[in-house]
């Protein structure tokens, strides 16, 4: 099969172990990311399967009718918004999902969470340019986490504050804040107590319809002065604009994020980089190489599970794949 992985913006793809298992097969690996259906069209050309890492690419029906070799799309974890399901089936392309681990962005929200309460990037840039102590940190024993909602990451990250000594309250759905009220963790009384009273509120909530812009400029103003808004899962759980202006008005005083609502960020462009009260990071809470060999490995076992005439893991069971 022709086998195309597009965004692989480290080249590390093929510096996998997982690669090895795609050998008898023709692959192409793009390290730069395009979009547009045009541009698409033109790079997964003659494709009889896509590689997709997460969710960078879109599926659309348009893009799917300029790609008539397309028989399967193995996502790296589970399909989102960004594949047409309905399309892929309607047109006999199977959309086969894989599973992932959330230690690796777990481990980079509380990286994060130290870093920033800790001013470590710039503490490391002054002593680098001669200078010597510039800040006086907050330590985080004591300290009240928010976690709004007790997923897989969720869990992880109240266990880690557990750990730190610190208070650790959720918020999120009923089924949520049940399972962490099974493991001793605190309910946050309402809504507003949970973005008043956190000194530090971290978003672990999956992006859909229902959960696009939860997070309001409302919400934001109620937060301290010296609260810290933590966001590794998706840029549009919180209302398009409301973190920058709530940093321009001091309410929270902090952010670190590690998502933007368009990726790759290039140039420098975007309104929160480059601020002494956030710190940003490349969307990388899930690249880590042991991550990338169970994503990758388990979409490359999808893809030859299907070439093999056994699909699994399909999203879509009831397509009809092409010949």
């Amino acid at each position: 099969m022709l086998i195309v992985i597009p965004d692989d913006y480290q080249d590390c793809v093929r510096r996998l172990d997982c690669y090895a298992k795609l050998a008898e097969h023709d692959v192409k690996v793009f390290n730069d990311s395009v979009a547009g259906v045009d541009e698409l069209a033109g790079r997964f050309a003659g494709a009889q399967a896509l590689v997709l890492i997460r969710e960078r690419t879109r599926i659309t029906a348009e893009l799917l009718d300029r790609l008539p070799d397309l028989r399967l799309i193995s996502q790296t974890g589970k399909v989102s918004g960004n594949i047409d399901i309905a399309a892929c089936t309607a047109r006999g392309i199977a959309v086969a999902e894989g599973a992932g681990s959330p230690t690796a962005t777990a481990e980079l929200t509380w990286a994060l969470i130290m870093a920033s309460r800790r001013y470590l990037v710039d503490e490391v840039n002054r002593l680098n340019g001669g200078q010597w102590q510039g800040h006086l940190g907050q330590q985080l024993h004591g300290q009240t986490l928010g976690v709004w909602s007790y997923g897989r990451i969720g869990k992880l990250v109240a266990h880690y504050g557990r750990a730190f000594g610190m208070k650790v309250w959720v918020w999120g759905r009923s089924g949520s804040v049940a399972r962490a009220q099974a493991d001793g963790f605190e309910a946050a009384p309402s809504r507003e107590r949970f973005f008043a009273d956190s000194d530090v509120l971290t978003l672990h909530v999956r992006l859909n319809a229902d959960t696009a812009g939860m997070v309001t400029p409302a919400d934001l103003a109620l937060m301290k002065k010296t609260a810290l808004l933590v966001n590794t899962s998706r840029a549009e759980l919180v209302a398009a604009g409301a973190l920058a202006s709530a940093l321009d008005a001091g309410r929270p005083g902090y952010a670190a994020v590690d998502v933007y609502e368009e990726e790759p960020v290039l140039g420098a462009r975007h309104p929160l980089l480059n601020r002494p009260n956030a710190l940003c990071t490349p969307h990388i809470g899930y690249v880590e190489r042991e991550n990338y060999e169970l994503y990758l490995g388990t979409a490359f076992d999808n893809l030859l599970a299907f070439a093999a005439g056994k699909p699994a893991n399909l999203a879509n069971p009831d397509v009809q794949p092409r010949g």
